[in-house]
């Protein structure tokens, strides 16, 4: 199935070089931005869209969809990137906690 851009967790947004990025704000459409899965559990219509900015840019169409998508390896791909992301995420965040407290110290002396 495709995006659904009618459900409430699809988010989109357009770069002002015309790159566009289309996900599932849940993180479960595993092979966004081309489709969401078929039944997926935490599908809901999009209420209202009370106090969005709406430009008048037309949004680039959904890239092709590679081949990787239909036999399944572009998910396993992107979750392995993910899960490199996630554990560099935890020792950046460490690094930059230690540098704000190197700065504290050098302002208290």
């Amino acid at each position: 199935m495709a995006m659904r851009t009618e459900c409430r967790h699809f988010e989109s947004r357009t770069y002002a070089n015309g790159d566009a990025m289309r996900r599932c704000r849940l993180d479960l459409a595993p092979d966004a931005p081309w489709r969401c899965p078929d039944q997926c559990p935490k599908f809901e219509h999009r209420a209202v869209d009370i106090g969005w900015a709406h430009g008048s840019v037309v949004p680039t169409a959904t890239p092709t969809e590679p081949e990787s998508v239909k036999d399944g390896t572009a998910a396993s791909v992107l979750g392995e990137a993910e899960a490199i992301i996630n554990a560099m995420a935890e020792d950046i965040a460490a690094e930059l906690k230690e540098k704000k407290n190197k700065k504290k110290k050098r302002k208290r002396k």
